[in-house]
């Protein structure tokens, strides 16, 4: 029963972190008309407010040390801020100048290019449906570069730089809270001085536009944090193929908000594009339950065998 009520809380934490990432959209435009990289840098500098104070609370300050005596994983915890930044800047440009339905494509063809970068990066060996998922989001990236008469570039560098950052911290496998703090850390001193200058040269949109709006800048902080502390309550609670199934809600909330909220145009040929990316990943869905489906009857198997009593000899 306790595992049972264990599940149910994760599940809801999970569509928590999903659905709040999935509504996002809704919130960039509210800090319009700063740009992009100013609130990208108000990000940075409050998320390191918000998690500190995390931080704090827990009492989980022993792995900062073992941090700063590792150069290599200092690099790639580097390396991770600001891949996530050039996505997360990306993002929000994308929302607030028009692209929403185009940036919720980056997160559905994710999976696909994790895949990729699985075989191309670590060696990993592709299923046969594995491969027919990755044919088709190729044959759903042309008939979108077509539509759109360019390659989706926004879809394909928020992909590739999501997918990049998820490599990044596989190799650097620490907890969300500390993984966030660190890259946080690393980008506070530039996104601070960015700001400064910012003021300095009388551009910034903090102080220029109300306490209102200075408040939602600050707000930024806890949009970022808040998702991530429900992702990390969801992942020690829930099995990860379960994760991996409620990781389609943002951009369906997100494709969702782009055409009924924002009136974004999707045309025919747009319409084949997604429904390709659609018909791939339904196929990796179905290829991933089936395979986990049998792994599990493999390890019954033996169980099985072990718990049956033994047969007396006629």
């Amino acid at each position: 029963m306790k595992a049972e009520n264990e599940q149910r809380t994760g599940l809801l934490y999970g569509f928590g972190a999903y659905g709040l990432w999935g509504l996002v959209p809704l919130f960039w435009p509210l800090l319009m008309p700063s740009g992009a990289v100013e609130i990208l840098a108000h990000r940075m500098v409050w998320s390191l407010a918000v998690v500190g104070v995390a931080l704090l609370a827990l009492r989980r300050w022993g792995w900062m040390a073992e941090l700063v005596r590792q150069p290599r994983k200092l690099g790639l915890t580097a390396l991770a801020a600001s891949v996530i930044s050039v996505n997360w800047g990306l993002y929000i440009w994308s929302v607030n100048n028009g692209h929403v339905v185009e940036a919720s494509l980056g997160y559905f063809i994710n999976p696909l290019v994790s895949i990729a970068i699985g075989v191309l990066v670590l060696g990993e060996r592709l299923r046969r449906v594995q491969w027919a998922a990755v044919g088709i989001s190729f044959i759903a990236v042309l008939v979108l570069a077509i539509g759109y008469g360019r390659p989706p570039w926004i879809s394909l560098i928020l992909a590739c730089s999501f997918a990049t950052y998820g490599l990044i911290k596989k190799k650097l496998n620490m907890g969300g809270l500390e993984s966030l703090t660190a890259e946080t850390a690393v980008l506070f001193l530039p996104a601070l001085g960015y700001l400064l200058w910012l003021g300095a040269q009388g551009r910034s949109g903090f102080a220029a536009h109300g306490v209102g709006h200075a408040l939602l800048l600050a707000a930024t902080g806890l949009v970022t944090a808040v998702p991530l502390v429900f992702f990390g309550a969801a992942a020690i609670r829930v099995p990860l193929s379960t994760l991996g199934l409620l990781q389609y809600m943002a951009p369906v909330f997100q494709f969702g908000l782009g055409v009924l909220y924002f009136h974004e145009a999707m045309p025919p040929e747009r319409w084949a594009g997604f429904s390709l990316v659609w018909a791939a990943l339904a196929l990796l869905t179905w290829d991933a339950l089936r395979t986990a489906r049998q792994s599990r009857a493999r390890l019954d198997v033996p169980a099985a065998a072990v718990g049956a009593p033994a047969r007396e000899p006629a």
